[in-house]
């Protein structure tokens, strides 16, 4: 964890779960919490969509 820029998480608890376990090895990496429910199953084109949309102001998406 400790190379990357930024972790993008889905909800807060799950900052904070990764900042309890992982402290030390997040160092200053910026965890960004998305803010969409993890109540999607894996691959669900809307959670898709979501993600797409949520994360277009952070990264250079087609």
């Amino acid at each position: 964890m400790g190379w990357a820029d930024i972790i993008f998480v889905m909800e807060r608890r799950h900052a904070d779960r990764l900042r309890e376990k992982f402290a030390d090895a997040l160092g200053s990496t910026r965890v960004v919490v998305l803010r969409i429910p993890d109540k999607y199953k894996f691959g669900d084109s809307q959670l898709v969509a979501l993600l797409r949309q949520k994360l277009q102001e952070h990264l250079l998406l087609p």
